[in-house]
């Protein structure tokens, strides 16, 4: 099998493994999450992203964001704001004190609280104001800049091509399409067809986004639009596997096996242990109850334990109960196998 574009895939200076990106997701895309990703094979990984105005004013919780793990890169860190001179500002910070090899200008965000600052997809309904903004923090900045965006607001305003070509002609390197309007939020079908249209209309390399849940979603996706890179948000919610399937599946033709119930819990246990170094104990026990029942997704008697892992409160707890999972399910089979050899 070969792949749709056979050179390699770089954004400005910066040269990508393979063409399987990991999606910047808000709440989920911190440094314990990239870097499990990221063994997996991820080309790329972004950050969550961050508020320009955060970065600005200093704020606590806004700066802790910024960490990245050497291990990470290449990394792509993205900020958004409606306002051009304080997101210059974030943007310069990001240049001179990260090791973020690139920064991203979001364009795609459709959640209202982003919306009333100006930023995220409300962009999409002025090119030139695209433009601008883009074009400022070209100029202010040293690391390729790139935008991730929608292909528009709705379906009365697709401007996708137009923006694409503001990117490109602002002096931005990259340019990530999803292929849903901000109405659709995460609903509806992505549009691959507009993602083809941006990718013929610049020169600048395109990055797919949406409705990719396969390795072969990912396959076809490069066949039918010509992007550069693939990016996957969503299937890897407690399946870092989809991003090694995904590039062996790209590179060879050959479809990797599901990984099995230890497996899952074992790379669910370090993604936690990761966490907890990040954020201690209290917040990463919150914020992992999520991950841990993505993680459980196709494991039989799931939905009970998926109850239980709610109500755990501290590290133990959760150890306990995933290594217990995991010994029911393993005597399960084993008790099942004999029956089929009896």
């Amino acid at each position: 099998m070969t792949l749709t574009n056979d050179k390699p895939f770089k954004i400005g200076d910066i040269v990508m493994d393979n063409r399987v990106v990991l999606a910047p997701m808000a709440g989920i895309c911190n440094s314990a999450f990239r870097l499990t990703v990221k063994e997996f094979g991820a080309g790329l990984v972004y950050a969550e992203m961050i508020s320009d105005k955060g970065i600005v004013y200093r704020n606590e919780k806004t700066m802790n964001m910024l960490y990245i793990d050497e291990r990470e890169n290449p990394l792509s860190l993205q900020i958004f704001g409606g306002d051009k001179e304080t997101l210059v500002e974030a943007a310069k910070y990001v240049d001179q004190n990260t090791s973020a090899d690139i920064i991203d200008i979001n364009m795609g965000c459709p959640v209202n609280k982003i919306i009333k600052c100006e930023a995220g997809a409300k962009l999409l309904l002025d090119p030139y104001k695209v433009y601008e903004m883009v074009a400022a923090v070209v100029d202010n900045v040293k690391k390729p800049v790139s935008v991730k965006m929608r292909i528009g607001w709705d379906d009365a305003h697709v401007f996708a091509v137009d923006n694409a070509k503001a990117v490109e002609r602002a002096g931005a390197s990259a340019v990530a399409i999803h292929g849903r309007t901000r109405v659709q939020m995460y609903e509806g079908h992505a549009n691959w067809d507009i993602i083809r249209q941006v990718k013929e209309s610049v020169n600048i390399p395109v990055i797919g986004n949406g409705d990719v849940e396969t390795p072969q979603d990912a396959q076809r996706m490069l066949e039918q639009t010509g992007v550069d890179g693939v990016m996957i948000g969503r299937a890897a919610l407690g399946n870092p596997w989809m991003m090694y399937r995904t590039v062996e599946y790209l590179k060879s033709g050959k479809l990797i096996e599901e990984p099995s119930v230890r497996e899952k819990i074992d790379v669910c246990l370090l993604h936690f242990e990761r966490l907890m170094a990040l954020k201690g104990e209290v917040v990463a026990v919150r914020e992992m109850r999520k991950h841990a029942s993505w993680y459980l997704k196709g494991i039989r008697g799931n939905g009970k334990a998926r109850n239980a892992i709610n109500q755990t409160e501290t590290a133990l707890e959760l150890r306990t109960l995933l290594n217990g999972l995991v010994a029911e399910f393993e005597e399960l089979e084993a008790t099942e196998n004999a029956i089929h050899i009896i």
